[in-house]
């Protein structure tokens, strides 16, 4: 069975940067599991997957614009120490969810002075070209909830709480 619109489809995969560091591998746990054609993983990668099949191997180049993006500094905002009460201490590499114009958005923390705090709501691989070597473990045909809901049940997909 192909890779195509609808299947759902289970990869290992490592992901590294141009630099060769390892940050992202399925390895030792379960495969991803998405839902192709429903926007769960970067257009880049799934747009190298149609077509493939189970065992298939392959290597996938991403650049920015098919992956997480450029960065945007119009993202890197100061913000007020006092946006944060109820939090003693801050440090740079925190993350919080942080309501905007575009819904919610995970910032990362960069500089804590005294009274104001700089976060970025880049994605943290916003601006870089993605190094990925995925084996495809399985293809299947997606379930009448999976397609309604637009992701994947089970393991290595969507769990509802």
């Amino acid at each position: 069975m192909k890779i195509a619109e609808d299947k759902v489809v289970s990869i290992h995969y490592t992901l590294k940067d141009s630099a060769g560091t390892v940050l992202d591998a399925s390895a030792g746990s379960e495969p991803l599991a998405y839902l192709h054609g429903a926007g769960n993983i970067i257009p880049g990668l799934e747009n190298a997957l149609e077509g493939k099949k189970s065992g298939d191997k392959l290597s996938v180049t991403v650049e920015p614009s098919q992956g997480y993006g450029e960065r945007d500094e119009r993202l890197v905002q100061a913000v007020p120490r006092s946006a944060f009460k109820g939090i003693d201490q801050l440090a740079p590499g925190m993350q919080f969810q942080a309501q905007g114009p575009q819904g919610t958005r995970l910032v990362v923390v960069t500089h804590v002075a005294t009274d104001v705090v700089t976060v970025d709501a880049n994605h943290p691989l916003a601006g870089q070209t993605l190094h990925f070597e995925v084996e495809i473990a399985e293809v299947r045909d997606a379930t009448s909830e999976e397609l309604e809901h637009g992701h994947v049940h089970g393991p290595g997909g969507h769990h509802h709480h």
